[in-house]
């Protein structure tokens, strides 16, 4: 009870709402175990049923008879390791074949990733050469990121669908330079894109976008099914291009729960209500159906960009073209801040998260509001009339109390003066801050 509402949690991609009938369906299968491929048929059939049909979104190069490559996972998190393990395993290969050293694999993506990256490099022993960003372009550059590429690069990871600002990444440029560079260099460096959150939003409404296997250096592709596949937490997928790009050596065989299994997983056991309830949204809703989903979450967007401007305070960092989200910074923040405006409008329910972005671009603060399939047209609207009422009692308040934090004397220590972090100067202001508002609340009128 104490939780946020999550219908007015607009910091997350995650799916919040289902159907009725879905909630019956995956409670009926939440006792069934996944992996148990010969006790529950029926599960494995619709997870390579779904695994079809998601390739064929993506444009996967399948004959008539031909069964797609991929597989269900947790989330996005865990098919970005399966499909970086491939690329690492696929390119250590190649370099033993050549008889040249295969011990410091890179990967090259922009600093606007997910952690799941950094995840994966850390976690697989792979190092991760990031594109920084720069103010006003906060997506990889695919020009810089191809600079960046060397006899080592495994993959590049292009974003379709920023975390930051929900922009889309040029995958097709970036397909074309790597191309150009390849040939010079003899190298085949593939690609891999990372449509957690725009992979089920691009085929629908921006159909004529080449981003997936339509691009023959895509080799593989990972979809969240939880964000705009619009299913629960817990579901994810990772697609091939083809058999050649999943080295054999990555699946495993077991016989112990019935028969010869294939998997290739991170993990073992796990609930079928997930996969289940992804079939049942495919089937129930179709192409149609998906489309006319994100067309609404598109245009209660542009309704609340609109709001947003018409306030005359706020400057708007997210596209029209990409995943259905705003975000937006203060035009002045130099009385209050992005963080004061995300705090107070918790007051009204509304979990509105405020960030600082990546290097190069650390300077600038946005907040971001997530579109999803259970956020109305009402609710964009009253979002913008709580924003102007939080706007009027921050402008009441007396001027930034950080200001006054900020120009106080730095902390010293053994006689030397020690620069204050970022994050501890930042704990001093919210502090403060929420002193003040606090103390202003517990006065009796």
């Amino acid at each position: 009870m104490l939780d946020g509402n999550p219908r007015l949690n607009l910091a997350s991609f995650v799916t919040t709402w289902m159907e009725p009938e879905c909630d019956k369906l995956m409670m009926a299968a939440i006792n069934k175990n996944y992996v148990d491929m010969d006790d529950y048929p029926v599960t494995t059939e619709l997870q390579n049923r779904c695994v079809n049909m998601i390739a064929h979104l993506f444009n996967a190069p399948l004959g008539d008879s031909e069964t797609a490559v991929g597989v269900g996972t947790v989330g996005s998190s865990e098919a970005i390791m399966l499909a970086g393990l491939a690329f690492k395993r696929k390119w250590q290969n190649k370099r033993r074949a050549e008889g040249k050293p295969c011990d410091k694999p890179n990967i090259v993506t922009g600093a606007n990733v997910q952690v799941c990256w950094e995840k994966f490099a850390n976690y697989f022993e792979v190092e991760l050469k990031e594109v920084k960003l720069r103010e006003g372009y906060y997506v990889m550059d695919p020009i810089k990121a191809v600079e960046l590429v060397d006899e080592n690069t495994i993959c590049v990871a292009a974003i379709l669908g920023s975390t930051l600002n929900g922009e889309f990444e040029d995958v097709k440029l970036l397909n074309e330079l790597l191309i150009e560079k390849n040939k010079l260099t003899g190298w085949d460096t593939p690609i891999h894109v990372d449509a957690a959150s725009g992979g089920f939003i691009a085929p629908f409404i921006y159909p004529e976008l080449e981003w997936d296997f339509r691009l023959p250096l895509v080799k593989s592709i990972n979809v969240s099914g939880h964000k705009y596949g619009l299913v629960y937490a817990g579901i994810g997928w990772v697609i091939w291009r083809n058999k050649e790009d999943l080295p054999d050596e990555l699946i495993f065989h077991i016989n112990y729960l019935g028969a010869d299994q294939p998997t290739f997983t991170l993990n073992f056991s796990k609930g079928s209500s997930q996969v289940i309830a992804q079939y049942y949204q495919i089937i129930r809703l179709g192409y149609e159906g998906y489309q006319n989903v994100m067309e609404n979450c598109r245009e209660n967007a542009l309704v609340l960009k609109q709001g947003l401007e018409k306030t005359g305070r706020f400057n708007i960092v997210s596209k029209d073209n990409g995943v259905p989200l705003v975000a937006f910074s203060l035009k002045d923040n130099s009385c209050h801040s992005e963080f004061e405006v995300s705090d107070m409008l918790r007051r009204f329910g509304w979990i509105v998260p405020a960030y600082t972005m990546p290097p190069d671009a650390q300077h600038v603060t946005v907040l971001r509001v997530v579109i999803r399939e259970d956020f109305s047209r009402t609710l964009a609207e009253r979002l913008v009339i709580d924003i102007t009422k939080v706007l009027h009692e921050l402008d009441a308040l007396p001027a930034r109390i950080s200001a006054k934090i900020a120009g106080e004397e730095d902390k010293v220590k053994n006689g030397m003066v020690v620069k204050k972090t970022a994050l501890e100067t930042q704990r001093e202001i919210t502090n403060a801050w929420k002193k003040l508002v606090t103390d202003r609340k517990s006065q009796v009128c």
